[in-house]
């Protein structure tokens, strides 16, 4: 390995180990509302995935020391990842992500190892891990774009893991000239198409940073319209209510007033009846 392949390789490990710190920020938030909301598992379980797979490759290959480092640091801190988010995920994502971590960290890796292990020998046994590690390093990178769509239909990157992005972008251009330089071509190739993919979360997350705030800062000019438009409407004012309640109040007294004589005449009317039915009976 020339001098130029090793430092790209040291570059390579440390951009790498920020991209296993990036998700930090996203847990945090995690932790701190008790819930995953719509942040998904996928990312994390596919990069422990991975990072396995390197390690197994990285025995079958000489000078991968740097490979065998970075990646079990990666398994390390994924594995921590994906427990966090089953702690606080809801059931349906909880039994998704147990799920998945069966079949590619359980079923998966022990079906690649058997298999290579028994049906191939030597170079071509690496040939054949190198490989598969090739398409699901295709994955990590691909991994991430499950919420794009969500992204360009909400047009929010909330719950855009940008960071990860970022740092994923940085990382592919590192490894890619490691794989480059050294001849390990299942490891420059991957990192290609890693590179295309991140610069395209990269243009969405300018895209639509900003997009919620436009949204809200042109709903906000309504609400001001419609609020004085409330606050022109004329309403009675308080001295004419009272005023008008005064005199239907004198009106009804003064109905009181002339009704009471009537009722006073009446009621003697009908006691003197009442006095001469007795007497004559």
């Amino acid at each position: 390995m020339s001098h130029l392949a090793f430092a790209f390789g040291i570059l390579g490990s440390i951009v790498s180990f920020m991209v296993y710190l990036s998700p930090v920020p996203t847990f945090y938030r995690i932790y701190q509302k008790k819930s995953t909301e719509g942040f998904q598992s996928v990312p994390y379980v596919v990069g422990l995935f991975s990072s396995v797979l390197w390690i197994y490759y990285a025995f079958l290959k000489p000078n991968t020391t740097l490979l065998i480092i970075i990646n079990s640091v990666g398994c390390f801190i994924q594995a921590i990842y994906i427990c966090f988010y089953l702690f606080y995920a809801a059931r349906n994502d909880r039994m998704q992500t147990v799920k998945l971590v069966l079949l590619l960290n359980v079923i998966g890796f022990g079906l690649i190892v058997l298999l290579t292990h028994f049906l191939t020998k030597g170079t071509q046994r690496a040939q054949i891990v190198g490989w598969i590690c090739l398409v699901f390093s295709l994955l990590v990178f691909v991994a991430p774009l499950g919420i794009l769509r969500k992204v360009i239909r909400t047009k929010s990157v909330e719950y855009m893991p940008v960071l990860l992005s970022f740092f994923l972008t940085l990382s592919a251009i590192m490894w890619f000239f490691y794989g480059l330089l050294s001849k390990d071509y299942n490891i420059a190739i991957p990192n290609i198409l890693g590179f295309s993919f991140g610069i395209v979360q990269m243009v969405l997350y300018v895209i639509y940073k900003n997009a919620k705030k436009k949204v809200v800062e042109e709903k906000l000019p309504e609400v001001k319209n419609e609020i004085i438009a409330l606050g022109d409407l004329k309403h009675p004012e308080p001295n004419d209510q009272i005023i008008d309640v005064v005199k239907l109040s004198a009106m009804m007294c003064s109905e009181i007033i002339a009704k009471v004589p009537q009722l006073n005449n009446n009621i003697l009317s009908n006691t003197e009846e009442n006095d001469k039915a007795t007497t004559k009976s």
